[in-house]
């Protein structure tokens, strides 16, 4: 398999190379921003995990096989970052180019490791945005866990 010669400095580098990939469904420039590593893991929404660089690579090359373009924007960026680790959980609204509808919003969670070659990543998972009542029934907050 190649090896990536892209370096992202930062791990917001890095989520901009995977979103910027993403829109243009560039499978190199996507797996440009994943690590190498084999444990990397991927769960789009709605579908099974995959788990690694193979299988990961595959899945977006079946995504963006569809010719389907899209404009993605991010949103309500919650970050945990450390030295060698960052956590970024986000809102993508994503927008099909020729659709005019306002779809929800889906939940990612994109997890970026440091290592010799600067920031990858090795987690994306998305998921629908729950059509639920926030408030629950009791007019409390919901409690899922």
């Amino acid at each position: 398999m190649r090896v990536s010669t892209a370096v992202f400095t930062t791990p917001q580098e890095a989520e901009d190379a995977f979103y910027e990939a993403f829109s243009r469904a560039d499978l190199e420039a996507m797996m440009a921003v994943w690590s190498e590593d084999e444990e990397v893991i991927c769960i789009h929404p709605g579908a099974p995990r995959v788990v690694g660089l193979a299988a990961v690579r595959d899945s977006w090359r079946q995504l963006f096989a569809g010719g389907t373009r899209l404009q993605i924007t991010v949103s309500n960026e919650v970050i945990s970052a450390g030295t060698l680790m960052a956590i970024h959980c986000v809102l993508e609204h994503i927008q099909v180019e020729g659709d005019n509808e306002l779809h929800a919003p889906i939940v990612a969670t994109n997890v970026f490791m440091r290592g010799a070659l600067g920031w990858r990543m090795v987690a994306h998972h998305a998921s629908p945005t729950p059509e639920i009542d926030v408030m629950g029934d009791s007019g409390g907050p919901l409690i899922v866990h």
